[in-house]
């Protein structure tokens, strides 16, 4: 019940749900204080109002932005109480004393001053916001951008001046509990002093020298920069915030290519999640911005999402244009029609060409090109059973999608059988649970699904360690536990995120990525995984969520996989290992073969799970295992040969693209001038063309 409750209220946690009643209690107790009237119960209610919407305000609850959708926002509560506050005083006979029409004025002249404080909030930011946000674009010597206001004037502004009014409702109520005017009259003045203060500590911020550059001087500025950096190859996206990984994937791999590289994004948001990285970055928002920037020296332009905001870009005829994805996997999403407006198509291996033959739409197989897939290099290939510990079986379920299809994910019909059945394993296996990120985000019973999941590898954590079969190493994990504290510390040391107190203004300007540092926190994330594994027994089920550490990570651990229809199966299989796919749509091991390449070489899983013995007996004896020869097979059809390495791959494609794309470019400047010395050869007389009876020029 309460948990309905809390989706209901859209708060995040009971004791945001508690926070919430509270606060919407409060309001009818000012009311019942204000007309009995009662100064201590109203000074109570008032409390309670005051902490349990802050305490919202602070977690960020949806339910903040719901109130203001039904006209009870952030102002109009403080108005209610302030009002409710003037009440009590005339009900307790102060409404012909001074007090109460100084009461009356101070809270007119507070909510006066929220409209130029507001303005002056909204201004600050519109002037600071770029048309163009960087990182690793060296604007600092180029253009003078000042520092940011200090944050505590405008971070929560709102909130902040709104609860200024505290100082007069303390005073004025403990002028009512014990008739000291004294102390109305300083908590109004104390409001009014520092409301009018806090409006005019903003003013200066609106001044000439403390504004970044206007846009025409910032995007000459960027332009001016390309044309020095000259980027040939451009990772192009634009995507909700959610969906940062989909550029993230792709970071790593244009560290290391060959081409000089370019990331563009569209979105603020997605720019505040994208994983820190050395290749400079432009975020440009505006269409007609982007349409405006010098991008003539860029030859190649990879797109790792169909969404309409590529059309600024693909308008662009000097460069080619690719798709890449972010992910190889059967789902339709994978052979979308949209990907016909790309000059080729790049695919890991053979089947995504047959994926496009089979769909038929429209994608020509001269311009599907086979490149592998560079973000699998840190995935290891399988060496057989472990040595002196119990194998790892991972459990990596895809989220529920944004139907209900029951194909989607394994979670509502298969998932606890699956875990049921792997945790009383004999011999005994290890369960690794890493649940996708947007697990339970829209369905319920998702969420009601996982959280069953998960209590059941915890409780058979806490039974295995209590079995005398199974003995740990006390010492050696107190010495991995430490070294992760030393780990984080050092990473955190490291700063290679932004100041919080700094505006997008800032960031670009100081947004040079220092390669020592970055280096040095890529060694130290390594370190911090391999000691991540000894925190804890070898036998110990684990529940692993959040982004360390990361799902390779997971397969490197693990001797087999269970999973669904995703791009996590495809990735697996580069691994080698023995995996297993679940058909929770039940369309049977033939029919769900045909449909989905990707589990070819899987053991196929009913919502029982009673086949997932197949899989644990390849991993206890690989040489008796019937799929190691498909897997091969399967491996260097979904994902292309091991030699040459996908990153070379890569590199060759973009090498070849960008020559023919730089054929095409010089065609066209021949092309032009031909033409132009045609038309200087053409006698004057000639110029005039014959003309038909109604006057329209012939041919």
């Amino acid at each position: 019940m309460i948990s309905t409750a809390i989706r209901v209220a859209r708060v995040g946690s009971a004791a945001e749900l508690a926070a919430a009643v509270l606060m919407t209690l409060g309001y009818p107790g000012l009311m019942a204080a204000a007309l009995v009237p009662s100064a201590p119960a109203f000074a109570a209610a008032a409390a309670v109002t005051y902490l349990a919407d802050l305490y919202l305000h602070r977690k960020g609850s949806r339910l903040i932005a719901l109130l203001g959708k039904v006209r009870a926002g952030l102002s109009t509560r403080f108005l209610v109480r302030e009002l409710l506050l003037i009440l009590l005083l005339a009900r307790l006979d102060l409404s012909q004393e001074p007090v109460f029409y100084a009461a009356i004025a101070c809270f007119t002249v507070f909510f006066g001053l929220q409209a130029p404080h507001g303005a002056l909030v909204t201004l600050i930011g519109k002037r600071r916001q770029m048309p163009v946000v960087t990182r690793n674009v060296d604007l600092a010597s180029r253009l003078r951008i000042p520092d940011a206001p200090p944050r505590r004037l405008l971070s929560r502004a709102t909130v902040k001046m709104l609860h200024l009014d505290l100082a007069a409702v303390v005073g004025l109520l403990v002028c009512a509990i014990t008739d000291s005017e004294t102390a109305g009259f300083v908590g109004i003045g104390v409001t009014l002093v520092l409301s009018a203060l806090y409006v005019l500590a903003l003013v200066p911020y609106l001044r000439a020298k403390r504004l970044p550059p206007k846009a025409d001087k910032v995007l000459g500025t960027v332009s001016a920069w390309l044309r020095e950096y000259r980027p040939q190859t451009v990772l192009y996206f634009s995507g909700s915030d959610d969906s940062a990984y989909q550029v993230n994937m792709w970071l790593e791999t244009m560290e290391q290519m060959e081409s000089r590289p370019l990331v563009i994004l569209r979105e603020r948001t997605v720019l505040e999640k994208m994983a820190p990285t050395s290749v400079p970055v432009v975020c440009v928002p505006g269409g007609v911005h982007l349409m405006n920037m010098d991008l003539s020296m860029v030859r190649v332009a990879l797109y790792c999402a169909n969404v309409g905001k590529n059309i600024h870009l693909l308008r662009v005829p000097t460069m080619k244009h690719v798709f890449i994805g972010h992910g190889d996997s059967d789902k339709l999403a994978s052979v979308n029609p949209f990907s016909k407006v790309y000059d080729e198509v790049w695919t890991a291996g053979r089947a995504g060409r047959d994926r496009y033959a089979i769909a038929d739409v429209g994608i020509r197989d001269e311009d599907i090109v086979e490149v592998g897939r560079p973000q699998l290099a840190p995935i290891r290939t399988w060496q057989g059973a472990p040595e002196g510990r119990i194998p790892t079986v991972l459990y990596a379920p895809t989220w529920e999608g944004w139907d209900d299809n029951p194909g989607n994910t394994s979670l509502l019909l298969a998932g606890e059988n699956i875990v049921k059945k792997l945790v009383a394993a004999e011999p005994p296996v290890r369960v690794l649970y890493k649940p996708h990120p947007f697990t339970g985000t829209r369905s319920a019973k998702a969420g009601a699904a996982h959280r069953r999941i998960t209590a059941l590898i915890k409780k058979a954590a806490a039974q295995r360690a209590g079995d005398p079969r199974f003995t740990a190493d006390p010492a050696a994990e107190a010495e991995a536990k430490a070294q992760l504290t030393r780990l984080k510390a050092r990473l955190d040391g490291l700063s290679l995120a932004f100041d919080e107190r700094a505006d997008e203004a800032v960031t670009s300007r100081d947004g040079i990525v220092d390669l020592r540092k970055h280096e040095e926190a890529a060694r130290l994330r390594a370190e911090w995984n391999e000691a991540y594994w000894r925190s804890f027994p070898s036998f110990e089920h684990r529940v692993i969520t959040g982004a360390e550490p990361r799902l390779y990570d997971c397969f490197n651990a693990s001797e087999a996989m269970v999973s669904d229809i995703s791009s996590v199966v495809s990735d697996f299989i580069a691994s080698g290992k023995p995996y297993a796919v679940a058909d929770s749509a039940e369309l049977g091991a033939e029919e769900f073969r045909r449909q989905n390449t990707a589990v070819r070489a899987a053991v196929i899983l009913g919502n029982d799970a009673a086949e997932l013995d197949q899989l644990l007996d390849a991993v206890r004896d690989p040489a008796a295992d019937p799929l190691a020869k498909d897997r091969k097979e399967l491996k260097e059809y979904l994902l292309g040969p091991d030699e040459p390495t996908s990153l070379e791959q890569f590199d060759s494609a973009i090498t070849d693209l960008a020559l023919k794309a730089e054929a095409r470019n010089v065609g066209q400047e021949s092309h032009a001038v031909t033409m132009d010395d045609a038309v200087g050869a053409a006698p004057d007389d000639a110029t005039e063309l014959p003309k038909d009876s109604r006057g329209v020029t012939a041919g």
